[in-house]
């Protein structure tokens, strides 16, 4: 085979993983753009407030929760907080359109405590589900 083969041969093996790659990337970003997560298990609890709701699940010793906003669409801070009592609190807060979270935290049997915000509005649900 001479040279001209080869760098043929080259050319079309780089092309092939060139092209692999860009469709890795574009089916990444299409997994990117599917709804956002939720929790796993029953709703136990939903802690309305003025500017937004915080929904919380429970599942084999897990809880987790999430605050959706009631308008959505402009980007607003937004958080939600999981705490099981004895642990430190585990946090999402940032500028979100629609939702914060989901949290999950392992709580066992022990209480937890639920913190919530949407912009000005925040729910703070004390101890639960002990």
């Amino acid at each position: 085979m001479d040279m001209g083969g080869v760098r043929r041969r080259l050319a079309l093996g780089a092309a092939v993983l060139v092209g692999s790659g860009t469709l890795a990337l574009l089916a990444s970003g299409v997994a990117e753009a599917a709804p956002a997560d939720t929790c796993a298990g029953r709703e136990v609890r939903t802690l309305s407030f003025s500017t937004g709701v915080t929904h919380v699940y429970k599942r084999d010793g897990y809880i987790c929760a999430m605050t959706v906003a009631r308008r959505t669409g402009a980007v607003q801070t937004m958080s939600v907080s999981v705490q099981a009592r004895g642990n430190r609190p585990v946090t999402d807060t940032g500028g979100y359109r629609y939702e914060a979270g989901p949290v999950t935290v392992h709580a066992g049997h022990r209480c937890v405590w639920i913190r919530g915000s949407v912009g000005s509005g925040s729910v703070d649900s004390g101890w639960i589900l002990c």
